[in-house]
C-alpha cells in the first residue's frame, strides 16, 4: 500500500487511512516574486490583477482631486488651463483604460468564474497570465505619458486635434493599444472556459446569474475591443506618417474617427457594468433569502444589453453633423436600451419584495446600487432624447449621468466584492440565486 496504511477501526478490522497529499492552491503555493510572476493560477492571477487596477485607481483618483481642487473657486487656483487639461485627460484614461474596465472582469471573473461553473482553472491559463503582462506593458506605455508632455485631448483623443497637438499622443494611445489586447484575451478565455469547462449537468440555464453577466460582457471585449485597436492603430499612423485618415487639413474625416470611437466605447459601458450587475444579481437573491425572481429574463437581459450595446453608438454624435434620419433612428435604439437593463432592477426589487432580508453591508451595497443606478439610468433615457440632447450635449449633466452609471454603479460594485466579503458571498450563495 503505497498510498494508505492499515488502522484498526477499533472492532478489530483493518480499514484503509488514506494519506492525501494536500492540493496546491493559491495560497499554499510556493512563495516568492517568481513563483507570482510565472503563475498559472486563476485565482493568483486575479490577485495580478487586483494590485494593478487598484494602483490605477489610486492615480486616477489623484489627477480627480487636483481637478476639484482647481475647481474650488472661479479663477486660476493652482495651475493653468493646460496642466488642467492634461489632468483631466489623465484621469479619464487611467479610471477608464486601467481601472473599469479591467477591473470587474479581469479580478473578478478570473478569481470566480471557474469556481461558479466547476472548473480547475480558465481554458487558457498561458493566455490568462499574458493578458495580465500585457496590461502591464500598455500601462507603463500610458504612464509614460504622464511624464513625457502628457495628453491634453480629453481620454476620447477626438481628431484633428489628436493628430496636431504636441502631447505624448503617440505612447499613450500605443498604451490603450496594448490593453486592448489584454481585454480581448480574457474575453476568449471567459467564452471558451463558460462553453467547454462547465461541470457536467451544468446545463446554461443552472448557471448563476453572474457568469451570464461576464460570459456577455466576454462578447463585448471579443468583438468590440479590435475596432478600438484600429481606430488608434490609425491615429499613430496619421500622427507618425502624416496619412490623412482623420484631420480635414489632410483630407480625412473627424466624424469618422467618432464613429469608430464610439462603436467601440459605447459597448465598453457594459463591460464596465455588466459583470457588477451580474453580482448583485446572486447577493440580492442570497441577502433576500429567496431565489431569484425571473431568472431567465435576468440572463438573457445581459445578452440583450450586450447585442444592443453595439447598435447606439451614435447618440454620442447628435451634435456631430450626422443626418437627421440617423439621429431619430439612435435616439430610438439608445431607449431600446434600457429595457433590458429595467429587466434587471424590476426583477431585483420583486426578489426582495417579502422576502426575509438580512441587511448586511454587501446587501447595504447591493440596494445603494440600485437607488444610484436608477438615476443614471433615468438621465441616461433624458440623453438619448434627441431633443433633449442637443441642449444638454457637452455640459456637467453629461458628466453627471455618466459618474452616476459608473461610480454609483462599477466602482460601487466592486466595492461589495473588495470590501464587502462579497467573494465568499458568492461562493456559499450559488445555490440560492440559481432556478432551482
Amino acid at each position: 500500500m503505497n498510498n494508505a496504511v492499515a488502522a484498526d477501526n477499533g472492532g478489530g478490522s483493518l480499514t484503509p487511512e488514506i494519506h492525501k497529499i494536500p492540493e496546491k492552491h493559491y495560497i499554499n503555493a510556493k512563495k516568492g516574486l517568481k513563483s507570482w510572476l510565472t503563475t498559472l493560477d486563476h485565482k493568483r492571477i486575479a490577485i495580478l490583477y487586483l494590485i494593478s487596477v487598484t494602483v490605477a485607481f489610486f492615480l486616477g483618483g489623484l489627477f480627480a482631486l487636483m481637478i476639484r481642487l482647481e475647481l474650488f473657486r472661479p479663477g486660476e487656483q493652482f495651475f493653468g488651463a493646460d496642466t488642467y487639461n492634461q489632468f483631466f485627460t489623465l484621469h479619464g484614461a487611467i479610471m477608464i483604460f486601467l481601472f473599469i474596465i479591467p477591473s470587474a472582469p479581469a479580478v473578478f471573473g478570473n478569481f470566480v468564474l471557474p469556481l461558479q461553473i466547476g472548473a480547475k482553472d480558465v481554458a487558457f491559463p498561458r493566455l490568462n497570465l499574458a493578458s495580465w503582462y500585457l496590461y502591464i506593458a500598455g500601462a507603463s506605455f500610458a504612464l509614460y505619458s504622464m511624464f513625457s508632455n502628457a495628453v491634453d485631448t480629453g481620454w476620447t483623443f477626438y481628431t484633428p486635434y489628436s493628430t496636431t497637438t504636441s502631447t505624448a499622443v503617440i505612447s499613450l494611445t500605443f498604451g490603450v493599444f496594448i490593453l486592448g489586447f489584454s481585454s480581448i484575451f480574457t474575453g476568449i478565455n471567459f467564452v471558451v472556459t463558460v462553453h467547454r469547462l462547465r461541470a457536467p449537468g451544468l446545463t446554461w440555464f443552472k448557471l448563476p446569474l453572474m457568469t451570464w453577466a461576464l460570459y456577455a460582457t466576454a462578447i463585448i471585449q471579443v468583438l468590440a475591443t479590435p475596432v478600438l485597436a484600429i481606430t488608434l492603430l490609425l491615429l499613430i499612423l496619421e500622427r507618425a506618417f502624416g496619412i490623412g485618415i482623420f484631420d480635414p487639413a489632410m483630407g480625412g474625416d473627424p466624424v469618422l474617427f467618432q464613429h469608430f470611437f464610439w462603436f467601440y466605447s459605447h459597448p465598453a459601458v457594459y463591460i464596465m457594468i455588466l459583470p457588477g450587475m451580474g453580482i448583485i444579481s446572486d447577493l440580492i437573491a442570497c441577502f433576500s433569502r429567496r431565489n431569484i425572481f425571473g431568472y431567465k429574463f435576468i440572463a438573457f437581459s445581459s445578452l440583450a444589453i450586450a447585442f444592443l450595446g453595439f447598435l447606439v453608438w451614435g447618440h454620442h454624435m447628435y451634435t456631430s453633423g450626422q443626418s437627421e434620419l440617423s439621429s431619430v433612428i439612435f435616439s430610438f435604439l439608445t431607449f431600446m436600451v434600457a429595457i433590458p437593463s429595467a429587466v434587471k432592477v424590476f426583477n431585483w426589487t420583486t426578489t426582495m419584495y417579502k422576502g426575509s432580508i438580512s441587511f448586511e453591508t454587501p446587501m447595504l451595497y447591493a440596494m445603494g446600487f440600485i437607488f444610484l443606478f436608477a438615476i443614471g439610468g433615468l438621465t441616461g433615457i433624458m440623453l438619448g432624447a434627441l431633443s433633449v440632447d442637443i441642449h444638454l450635449h457637452d455640459t456637467y449633466f453629461v458628466v453627471a449621468h455618466f459618474h452616476y452609471v459608473m461610480i454609483g454603479g462599477s466602482v460601487l460594485l466592486l466595492s461589495v466584492g473588495y470590501i464587502s466579503g462579497g467573494p465568499k458571498c458568492l461562493a456559499e450563495c450559488i445555490i440560492i440565486s440559481g432556478p432551482w
